[in-house]
């Protein structure tokens, strides 16, 4: 049998001693990595849910109507993107009003309503307008006069909402301006249009869209 020194002892357990500390250094440094990776994980995961809540509030929340689909869903020209700027420049980015956002130009109207502190505007569409015919279209585009007042017609001081939205309301051209209706079914002017998309939000104004052009 080969005789064991206590050199030859002390060598060994020193040998398993380095041995057990390069384990414990290594499993050590797993752990390390493990719980680095946890948190990394933690945190991509709070990063997307974080995303995910900002996404789910929307500015078309409150939105109601069956014209609301022909939003755009993003852009500028979708609610989040018109909740941001004032209601004439809003209303330029939305492929819905093109006809209305030349009117507003022409009749000289783009700072007096992105300068009002709270207005509530009822937006006729491409639609609206082309109902009328072409001749007296241009002809009212025109006059400038005349196209202020009509378009000042569509316009009420204050930002009402859906629950605010039913009974005459003075409008900026100097009459009154009724709406009937309730929940998420109005009518505007004696029946005469239809809110196709209401309740929108821009900086300054909430906007209904209609269907008709109303005519003082």
């Amino acid at each position: 049998m080969k005789r064991t020194t206590p050199r030859h002892t002390a060598l060994r357990r020193g040998g398993a001693a380095v041995a057990a500390l390069a384990l414990a250094a290594s499993l050590a440094a797993c752990g390390s990595d493990d719980s680095d990776d946890d948190a990394s994980d933690n945190t991509s995961d709070t990063s997307s849910m974080k995303s995910d809540d900002t996404g789910a509030t929307s500015a078309g929340d409150q939105t109601f109507g069956a014209g609301c689909k022909l939003i755009p869903a993003d852009g500028a020209g979708s609610f989040n993107g018109m909740a941001t700027e004032p209601v004439a420049t809003a209303a330029s980015a939305n492929p819905l009003l093109t006809t209305l956002v030349k009117a507003v130009g022409e009749a000289g109207l783009v700072d007096t309503l992105n300068s009002a502190e709270g207005l509530t505007v009822f937006a006729p569409t491409d639609d609206a307008f082309a109902k009328i015919p072409a001749d007296t279209l241009n002809a009212v585009l025109a006059d400038k006069e005349q196209l202020a007042t009509i378009l000042t017609h569509h316009v009420v001081a204050g930002q009402l909402g859906p629950d605010q939205l039913a009974g005459d309301h003075q409008t900026l051209a100097g009459d009154t301006i009724k709406v009937t209706g309730s929940g998420e079914s109005f009518k505007v002017a004696d029946e005469k249009a239809t809110v196709l998309c209401g309740n929108i939000p821009t900086a300054n104004a909430t906007v209904y869209v209609i269907d008709t052009v109303l005519m003082p």
